[in-house]
């Protein structure tokens, strides 16, 4: 009996495996490639880049299947690319008919192969438009085009491949050349194209979801944004233009090269998540009444209206008292003793009448939202205490103890009670926002938009972090919303203040340690306020 001899592969037969290997790993590749790429324009790049390479093709176009509102479809002309011709391209669209070989390639799902695009088969429907090669000088002979087509059997687009060549690389001179060189696409060439055209459609159909989410998502964003604007109009387009602010200082640190943000750079992801969370920075607004949040003078319009009825009413009293006054007079005295006394009564009950006219023009300036100077605060709280008596020997104050508090607020409309409910959007933007359940790359949005009224220094809300808890994000955030609370159309209770004056005022805020410095040079010096002015 021999010895048995180990079985010994035939080296054609040991080089298919290898090639069959080696077109697998780079179909494998190209998956993982196309399945990582979100943007439409670079996805579009690698699969006619990738289609061309495995199939050795010259030149290469990609066309997209459009649904249009009124349901029909049409083809998109998205991308053309050839190694011996730069041409510019220009998309265009065309309608979706078999009388072109994209055409009947989408409408079927079967895949046309031409040894000689000038000569389809007899009987086809669809025909070569040479104009291009009639314009440019270009031959174009072989062609295989596939189907791009869904797991569910959607055919989204059409790859065309051009002149398949022996070898990668090397330009077709002419005509003679291509005559020459270019070859039929093989059979394996042909299902090589088609499985890359799965993949490609798999990942593209992923793609256009991934889109359609995201702008789902934008429209969400915006309509919410635009809700609680509403219900201060005097504010409208403010987290849109903050979100606008916030992203050209963060893109200025970005570039930054020197200082301490030299080494800071934000992704594409970052930069969009940013601008999600100074989009929804005041989203908790919602959680503040009404009036708080249109609060523009000290007093409610009905508390400044009882205290000029109640001037009324006092000044009535006294008008009788002092009537009363010169009837005694007259019938004690007489004609010619009233004739004495009535100008003095007149005068004294003017001086009376007089000198509440004044404390009311007081209280209406007291009123205003602006910083209020000690000597008006002190006369507030005087005359809290001080009363008129009325002809039936009642005594009446023209303001309560607790409206001369409200009215000697040293700056600003609201109380300490309602800022701190107005201060409560914060928390309620968070409480909002952590509910959201947010994708890996959008993760941090709440803790963003939380610490946006944040201090360095520790002074800031709501948890009263210092500079280095503080997310770099939220200090950039806290520059454009304080910039353009500053110089927004004028709000009820504050006027827009210009330019100069509102970086004055963040640079004062720099000089005391609230603001980051460095950010605020920056927005300086790379003008990042022009985002938002007119132009």
């Amino acid at each position: 009996m021999g010895s048995s001899r180990p079985t010994r592969v035939a080296p054609s037969a040991a080089e298919e495996i290898a090639r069959l290997g080696r077109e697998l790993s780079e179909l494998n590749a190209i998956g993982i490639r196309l399945s990582a790429e979100r943007s439409p324009a670079a996805l579009l790049e690698v699969i006619l880049t990738k289609a061309r390479e495995i199939t050795n093709s010259d030149a290469g176009s990609l066309y997209l299947v459009e649904h249009e509102a009124d349901g029909n479809a049409r083809l998109f002309f998205a991308l053309a690319q050839n190694d011996s011709l730069e041409v510019p391209f220009r998309a265009t669209t065309l309608p979706l008919s078999s009388t072109s070989v994209a055409g009947y390639v989408a409408l079927t799902g079967a895949p046309v192969n031409l040894a000689d695009a000038y000569t389809p088969p007899e009987g086809s429907p669809f025909s070569i438009n040479r104009s291009f090669d009639e314009q440019t000088g270009y031959r174009t002979k072989s062609m295989l085009v596939v189907p791009m087509r869904t797991p569910q059997g959607e055919t989204i687009g059409v790859l065309q491949l051009i002149n398949c060549k022996p070898g990668a690389g090397g330009r077709l001179v002419d005509a003679d050349d291509v005559a020459l060189r270019v070859q039929p696409f093989s059979a394996r060439y042909e299902t090589l194209a088609g499985s890359l055209a799965s993949q490609a459609a798999v990942a593209l159909a992923n793609s256009r979801l991934f889109q359609n989410i995201r702008q789902l998502f934008e429209g969400f964003v915006g309509a919410a944004v635009t809700a609680i604007e509403s219900r201060d109009p005097t504010t409208s387009g403010h987290s849109f233009r903050v979100s606008e602010l916030t992203v050209g200082l963060a893109e200025a640190v970005d570039r930054c090269e020197q200082g301490p943000y030299a080494t800071a750079r934000f992704t594409t992801d970052e930069l969009m998540e940013l601008r999600y969370a100074a989009l929804l920075h005041d989203f908790g607004k919602v959680g503040v009444r009404e009036h708080v949040l249109l609060k523009a003078k000290k007093l409610y319009p009905g508390e400044l209206d009882r205290i000029r009825q109640r001037v009324a009413l006092i000044k009535r009293g006294l008008e009788l008292k002092y009537t009363g006054k010169k009837l005694e007079t007259l019938l004690a005295r007489g004609r010619r003793g009233f004739d004495r006394q009535a100008k003095a009564i007149d005068a004294e009950l003017g001086a009376f009448l007089g000198e509440l006219d004044d404390h009311l023009d007081r209280i209406v300036m007291a009123n205003e939202p602006s910083v209020l100077p000690s000597d008006v605060v002190e006369h507030l709280r005087g005359l809290a205490l001080q009363t008129f008596e009325d002809h039936l020997g009642n005594h009446q104050a023209v303001i309560t103890s607790e409206e001369a508090r409200i009215l000697a607020i040293p700056r600003g409309s609201l109380t300490d009670t309602e800022m701190d409910e107005m201060r409560s959007h914060v928390v309620h933007t968070w409480e909002f926002l952590k509910r959201i359940p947010w994708t890996k790359e959008f993760r941090r949005i709440p803790e963003i938009a939380r610490a946006h009224h944040e201090k360095l220094d520790g002074s800031g809300y709501p948890l009263g972090m210092k500079a280095p808890d503080i997310p770099l994000q939220s200090k950039i955030m806290a520059i454009a919303d304080i910039y353009d609370a500053l110089t927004a159309a004028d709000r009820p209770y504050k006027k827009a203040v210009p330019l100069e004056q509102a970086l004055d005022i963040l640079d004062g805020e720099r000089r005391m340690g609230t603001l980051d410095g460095e950010l605020f040079d920056l927005f300086v010096t790379a003008r990042i306020f022009d985002r938002t002015r007119p132009r």
